[in-house]
């Protein structure tokens, strides 16, 4: 699980990441990150209910992507608040391809040395 501190838990700074944050697409996931004032990085993750009615689903699919982030958090050195938005399809994605697609959207967002 990631740390209290690495998680985006304000309304008003995921409204923030949102609007202003810079976007990046790599297949049914999307990265949005934006500077912020702190010296680590910060995770949101959002599913809506397009991906799946089930909430037990949509929790799975959470938990999965939040593993990866926990496991390479270390490689993050920049302080940004990063949200991921999960589009229908991911459901059908397991954890390894789920994985490839995070590394991708790391790379093209510049978030790692």
């Amino acid at each position: 699980m990631l740390d209290r501190k690495n998680r985006i838990s304000k309304k008003k700074d995921i409204e923030k990441v949102l609007k202003k944050g810079k976007s990046f697409k790599e297949g049914p996931l999307i990265l949005k990150t934006l500077k912020n004032d702190l010296d680590f990085c910060r995770f949101g993750f959002i599913v809506s209910q397009k991906v799946s009615k089930k909430a037990v689903v949509r929790n799975q699919i959470k938990r999965k992507l939040r593993e990866i982030i926990r496991l390479k958090i270390k490689f993050f050195n920049f302080n940004n608040d990063n949200l991921f938005i999960f589009l229908s399809g991911i459901e059908k994605k397991d954890k390894l391809e789920i994985e490839e697609i995070v590394e991708k959207l790391i790379k093209k967002a510049k978030l790692n040395d």
